[in-house]
């Protein structure tokens, strides 16, 4: 009965741990996604925030850890090997611990890493140059962002208007990316200034007069990144869920690993 026990136990144990490393893989893969991402909202974020370089690393960390723990708990099961799999719960608790913490952390941060967005957002579009710029790839990735969220702006269309080069045109000029577009064939990625067809010289550049979207990308931004938490913290959860099992099965394969060797101790 003691065998058959041990036998479902560490099956059990392997399937969890099976489950564990690719929920590890996808941590990884997603502090991966954090680093080498240049197409959308993290890549202007990540290109000033520390708090976001930060989390990306420790969601690399964390990933190959647990895909690491992972591997060894199936051979700890498989193989009943009572030292790898004390190990291994060892390393799960501590784990465990360290993303509570982390967690916690990064859920009070989450208002400075909004404030930083909006300080770094503001500033590039304060900055913005048509011609020659150290900045041209994260230019072209908040027109991107601009064009396919189908805003203007941080808080609203009227944040351009601190864009000197833009404000000292006399025809109505707008940024490109802000153009109001109907239809797929026409979203084409656009950079730079765009200017309205005029008789004559305007005078002044009236924002006014911008086809443009009105609305700011701070709403839509707060949602994307509100939207990707919630991803993110169920795949946490999930891994924790399966930690907790992983330990307790763990510790319980160990009990019954020592309990049958001890009985068959030959007794004098």
């Amino acid at each position: 009965m003691g065998s058959a026990c041990i036998k479902v136990t560490k099956y059990f144990l392997f399937l969890f741990n099976l489950l564990f490393f690719i929920l590890g893989a996808l941590i990884l893969g997603f502090g991966v996604w954090i680093v080498v991402d240049r197409s959308s909202f993290m890549a202007v974020l990540q290109t000033s925030s520390d708090s976001l370089k930060v989390a990306a690393y420790f969601f690399i960390s964390v990933g190959s850890l647990t895909m690491l723990m992972g591997f060894l708990g199936c051979i700890g099961a498989v193989k009943e090997v009572r030292c790898l799999l004390g190990l291994y719960f060892a390393f799960l608790l501590l784990i465990l611990v360290a993303q509570v913490a982390a967690g916690t952390f990064f859920y009070f941060k989450m208002g400075k890493v909004k404030q930083e967005m909006g300080d770094i957002v503001l500033k590039l579009i304060r900055n913005y140059k048509v011609n020659g710029s150290s900045e041209d790839s994260l230019q072209e990735t908040w027109d991107y962002v601009q064009e396919q969220v189908e805003c203007c702006g941080w808080v609203s269309f009227y944040n351009w208007t601190e864009n000197a080069e833009l404000m000292s045109r006399t025809n109505i000029t707008f940024p490109c990316s802000c153009e109001v577009r109907q239809g797929a064939a026409d979203r084409l990625a656009q950079t730079g200034f765009c200017e309205t067809p005029s008789n004559g010289t305007q005078g002044v550049n009236d924002p006014e007069q911008w086809p443009v979207y009105k609305e700011g990308c701070m709403q839509k931004v707060e949602a994307w990144l509100q939207e990707n938490l919630g991803v993110i913290l169920g795949i946490c959860a999930g891994v924790a869920f399966i930690e907790l099992l992983g330990m307790i099965l763990s510790i319980s394969l160990c009990q019954r690993i020592h309990s049958e060797d001890y009985s068959k101790v030959p007794k004098y």
